[in-house]
Formats: structure tokens, sequence, C-alpha cells
């Protein structure tokens, strides 16, 4: 880091969204989907995409495909997560968040992590990235009953930070994210990828367009 970390008054924990957000499995999934509606002469509209990103069950991608596609399913599906797969274990988390990661400790705050996705998921990456151990608690699917935009999730891992959610700072890729965060009474900044750039994101959150390239201080910096 260049810059000098101010932490703003009352904030004592940063927690962290994961895919898209550390690691942008998010427009990886969707350029995989894409491709596979284009070889079977379909479209797939982002704006549908984007309704399930950081949630689960509010879009159904397989809906939209035809009829043999369907009936092979079980095989499309397998290629598909194989693809998938390979892809996200050839690519390195966004610029700057492992400098922001390691930054956030040394600055007196604690560090966790809320995700709609499972515990194996966020460990196998975190774990081939050398980041796992950074963070103090987590969050995952199958510790909630509601994942987001329910804010069930960053209301536990504030629980285990052992912080008030009004101490803490979000940071989210996209609109279901960040409206959990919001409705925890957490402060939210938004860091979006390609897949989530156009959502209609609430003007009273901050916004880092750039990504993490400002380090910590830039996040802490974009808090409204």
């Amino acid at each position: 880091m260049t810059q000098p970390v101010t932490v703003p008054a009352g904030l004592r924990a940063i927690i962290f969204d994961f895919d898209g957000t550390i690691l942008d499995t998010e427009t990886t999934e969707f350029r995989r989907w894409e491709a596979l509606y284009r070889e079977h002469g379909r479209e797939l509209a982002l704006s549908d995409w984007q309704r399930g990103v950081g949630t689960w069950d509010a879009f159904d991608p397989w809906a939209g495909l035809p009829g043999p596609v369907q009936s092979d399913r079980a095989n499309v599906q397998a290629t598909l997560h194989d693809r998938l797969l390979a892809d996200i274990r050839a690519q390195d988390v966004r610029p700057g968040v492992r400098e922001v990661l390691r930054a956030v400790q040394p600055a007196g705050l604690k560090l966790g992590l809320a995700t709609s996705s499972d515990r194996d998921w966020v460990t196998r990456w975190l774990s081939q990235h050398e980041l796992l151990d950074l963070f103090e608690a987590t969050a995952t699917r199958y510790d909630v009953t509601r994942v987001k935009p329910d804010p069930e999730l960053y209301l536990l891992a504030a629980e285990r930070l052992s912080v008030r959610p009004a101490e803490c700072l979000a940071v989210e890729d996209s609109l279901n994210g960040a409206t959990a965060a919001a409705a925890a009474g957490m402060r939210v900044v938004v860091v979006p990828n390609d897949v989530t750039r156009t959502q209609p994101f609430d003007p009273a959150w901050g916004r880092l367009d750039d990504g993490f390239v400002g380090g910590l201080a830039g996040l802490l910096g974009a808090i409204r």
C-alpha cells in the first residue's frame, strides 16, 4: 500500500462476499453459459442472468435451452462443469484484492466472509490462492435458512466476529448481496464486475468501478 489507511469512526470489521467479489467466478460462469446458449441458437440475456447473481433459485438457465439439451442434461451439465472448473483454476483473484485482504487485520479490523455459496466451494478457492487463513469468521449457504438478498448471512458473519452489524463494512459485487448487507444494517461498498456493472445499485452505497486498485485506503474511502 502506498496510501495511508484511515479507518472510519465506529468501523471494526470488513465482511467480504466471495463469488464475483474476491474471485470473479460470476463472469466466468456467465461466459460459459452464454457460449452454451449460442451453440444451440439461443441468446442468454444478461438481465436474466443478473437475477440469480449472489443468490440461489432466482433464475434457472436450463429453462431457456432447447429440448434436446434438456433430454441430455446430465452429460451437458458434466461437460459444462468441467470446463468451468478448468477456467476458474486458471484464473487469479481480482486485481488488488489480495493486497486489500492482507491489509485488513494490520489496520486493526476484523475480516469475515458472507457467501451464498457452500463452504467447500469457497474453501477450495481461497486455499488455492492462500487467502483462507486471513478470515476470522465465515458464513456460508448451509449455515443459514435463507441466503442473500436476505440479511441472515451477514448477520451471522457479524455475530461470529463478535461485532455489531453497524460496525461492519460489507464488500459486494451484486445487487442481491448489497441488498442483504444493507438490510443487515451494514455500510456497503460495491465493487462490480463485468456481469454486475449494470445492476441498479443504490446511490447511497459506495461504489468502486476501478476495482481494488486503490487498496484498502481506496475501499474505506468509498464508504458513504
